[in-house]
């Protein structure tokens, strides 16, 4: 099983709900298991035939995907700069209709605020030729900077293990 996990963090949040994914994904592999775990400004534009499976995740601003000016609000409050997101790089990414793909986010739990990056992320990547993308999960976080809500990286790290069962039955 090859897995390319996409992601952007600008607080690191979503990096750590990343790498718990990995580690599920991990358990009970070798060390060099072909799973990696790339931020979104290193990922490739062309997906070799090697991913098994893709997951992209960011963080919710503004009801959706990052853009440049959320992306400079979050610098203004203590973010990592980035010149761009995971909306950029879908944008640029060679389809892969065969491909499946699975969308996670994160974000500030506030009661009846719509709206998800993973929602936003799984639409693009259908409309970019992605014929199996799915929404995943929302992993919650404390406040814009962080940090990741208690309990959540160990949820993360078992949707991990889901995910990894998935793949291993063919079932993705």
């Amino acid at each position: 099983m090859s897995v390319l996990i996409v992601h952007e963090s600008m607080f690191g949040n979503t990096h750590e709900v990343a790498e718990a994914i990995a580690g599920g994904l991990r358990l009970g592999r070798a060390p060099d298991d072909g799973v990696r775990v790339v931020r979104v400004d290193e990922a490739p534009a062309e997906l070799g035939d090697d991913v098994e499976l893709l997951l992209v995740g960011g963080p919710t601003h503004a009801l959706g995907m990052t853009r440049p000016n959320t992306r400079a609000d979050a610098v203004r409050q203590g973010g990592a700069p980035a010149s761009a997101g995971v909306r950029e790089w879908i944008e640029q990414l060679a389809p892969r209709a065969d491909l499946p793909v699975v969308t996670f986010d994160t974000r500030v739990h506030v009661r009846l605020l719509p709206g998800s990056a993973a929602g936003a992320a799984t639409r693009a990547l259908r409309h970019r030729g992605f014929a199996r993308a799915e929404r995943g999960e929302t992993f919650w976080v404390e406040g814009t900077p962080g940090p990741v809500a208690p309990g959540e990286l160990a949820r993360a790290r078992q949707w991990g293990v889901e995910l990894a069962a998935r793949v291993s039955h063919g079932v993705s």
